[in-house]
């Protein structure tokens, strides 16, 4: 497959899944626990993007453009049920940026992912979610400190800037808790054991 055809296809598959996410997210479905259609379209885009880097490496700046490469990283950040396709796009995505292919802040964000599926505190405070209560907060940071000096190491603005514009656009967008937020945060960790990001 040819670079324009590679470019237009990772295009396409992020498109999909940022229009499903939103259809779910306007009427509240996307927040009671993983919504079949949003994991159909993430389990199909893993499929392909494994499939990509399988037979090209990471598609970066310099193969599929800036755009593209930007669709890829989304696609992989969003393939939560696949904790070894993550942990190794991980590693190819730092090859990357060393290489200048993608930028830190998306390292950063896929590391904190990874890290917060596995129970550990993330580094850069990138991952939200509900919190008891009803606040959209960021997960468990480790070293929460320095949190805002990596977060300006990876070009990242300061935590609370962060906190702030993600509540206001929870908002804006009409986001809301899940309606019972203990039994969420328990099928979120029978789901998270089921997948393979914890034991």
């Amino acid at each position: 497959m040819d670079s324009a055809a590679l470019s237009a296809e990772l295009l396409s598959m992020a498109a999909e899944d940022l229009r499903v996410r939103e259809e779910l997210a306007t009427d509240g479905r996307l927040f009671e626990g993983y919504h079949d259609r949003m994991r159909e379209v993430h389990e199909s885009n893993a499929a392909r993007l494994l499939a990509v880097m399988q037979e090209h490496g990471w598609p970066g700046r310099s193969s599929v453009g800036e755009r593209a490469a930007q669709a890829a990283w989304l696609i992989l950040q969003h393939a939560i049920s696949r904790p070894a396709l993550q942990r190794n796009g991980l590693s190819m995505l730092k090859t990357a940026a060393a290489a200048g292919e993608v930028p830190l802040a998306q390292v950063a964000m896929l590391e904190d992912r990874v890290r917060s599926n596995e129970g550990r505190g993330q580094w850069y405070g990138t991952q939200f979610d509900w919190d008891e209560h009803g606040q959209l907060s960021p997960l468990p940071i480790d070293d929460e400190g320095n949190v805002d000096v990596r977060r300006r190491e990876v070009g990242l603005g300061p935590l609370a800037e962060d906190i702030r514009r993600k509540r206001d656009s929870a908002l804006r967008e009409g986001e809301q808790p899940p309606r019972n937020w203990k039994e969420r945060e328990r099928a979120k960790e029978s789901w998270l054991r089921a997948v393979g990001w914890r034991t």
